[in-house]
């Protein structure tokens, strides 16, 4: 028992040391999966992810836009420019590109920590595009699959 509660926290701590590596380049500024589901109301949420990766699940209410093929254009008629949005990805790289872009636009934005995998890992729900929440997550690729430590992986 004391093996799997030592190797279960060695897990997260190797997940928050990956994301921090692959986000501290960034000017966004960073949000937890807690502080961005107290205060959900107050943000624009946008699904960084492709297509495929959002169908089988996001978070409530967000607004896909796609980061290969990414339209600022497109992005900005969407939403309302005077909200501070988070974007979110897999586990925050993808999100914290496309945050920096919207950064450059004037635009007050946040990119989620650890992406959909902590929102899932931290118990919050997920929803196919019906609105009804599932336990699947698109986890981008088999690699990538071992930082879902919840839900059932899709790749």
């Amino acid at each position: 028992m004391f093996f799997s509660i030592s190797s279960c926290s060695f897990s997260q701590s190797s997940f928050e040391s990956e994301v921090q590596k692959l986000t501290k380049s960034f000017k966004s500024k960073l949000i937890t999966v807690e502080t961005l589901r107290k205060n959900k109301s107050e943000y624009i949420i946008l699904d960084a992810r492709e297509k495929s990766e959002y169908v089988i699940s996001h978070i409530q209410n967000a607004i896909h836009i796609g980061y290969d093929n990414f339209d600022l254009k497109s992005t900005m008629s969407q939403i309302n420019k005077n909200k501070t949005i988070v974007v979110y990805c897999s586990v925050g790289y993808r999100s914290g590109e496309i945050a920096d872009k919207l950064i450059a636009q004037g635009l007050d934005v946040k990119n989620l920590f650890g992406g959909i995998f902590d929102w899932k890992n931290k118990g919050f729900s997920v929803y196919n595009p019906s609105g009804q929440e599932t336990d699947k997550v698109h986890t981008y690729n088999k690699s990538w699959s071992k930082w879902l430590t919840a839900g059932e992986k899709v790749y």
